[in-house]
């Protein structure tokens, strides 16, 4: 699986601490840093990461994404606007775990700033081992995984249904809230190099000349 990392830039100096974490209990798995980095001058909010998000997952370029903002809300629901993404606010160790074996997302939304405090990154590093403790997906309780997961598949196909495509939004947008998601390099280059959705590639690879 390979993962993306990507918050707002109102938690950017707390990027290198989420990385480091996802790394560290995403055994096996390929992690990507999509910044917002603390060295990045230009601000980026959080409709606009999720954008990115959400064009990050519809390429095909990564699998799961681990992302954040002030109060981790706000991401999760501009994530959950775009078409195919499923993401869970994920505060405590057991919504995280609950989260991926339940509802099987393909994005998480941790609060990077609210209740961080002291010593935040105890409850972050927690937080990320219980997320990627067993593989997806699996339901939970065990004696009832097997309607959890027919529940999970339902849900699904009702968002695919209820939704437009990622390319039919795109150009739906705003031209200068989209002109300013596409310019962050980073994301575009290698959604461009590594993307397997070749319609959607090939759209923003357009955009980007």
């Amino acid at each position: 699986m390979k993962i993306g990392v990507i918050q707002a830039s109102s938690q950017r100096e707390k990027n290198k601490i989420l990385f480091d974490a996802v790394c560290k209990y995403a055994k096996g798995h390929s992690v990507i840093n999509f910044g917002c980095f603390a060295q990045e001058e230009r601000q980026y909010s959080y409709i606009e990461i999720s954008i990115e998000i959400g064009l990050l997952l519809a390429s095909g370029t990564v699998d799961f994404i681990v992302t954040g903002c002030s109060s981790g809300q706000g991401m999760m629901l501009a994530c959950n606007t775009m078409p195919g993404v499923l993401c869970g606010y994920t505060p405590t160790p057991q919504d995280a775990y609950l989260f991926v074996q339940i509802n099987d997302g393909n994005a998480v939304s941790l609060p990077l700033g609210l209740n961080y405090g002291w010593a935040g990154e105890i409850n972050l590093n927690h937080t990320l081992e219980a997320l990627f403790l067993e593989p997806f997906g699996n339901g939970y309780p065990k004696q009832e995984a097997e309607r959890k997961m027919r529940d999970t598949a339902r849900l699904k196909e009702i968002r695919r249904l209820s939704q437009i495509g990622m390319k039919e939004l795109l150009e739906k947008l705003d031209a200068e809230l989209l002109q300013k998601v596409l310019t962050r390099k980073n994301v575009t280059d290698f959604i461009i190099e590594n993307g397997s959705n070749e319609a959607l590639v090939e759209w923003i690879r357009e955009k980007c000349i």
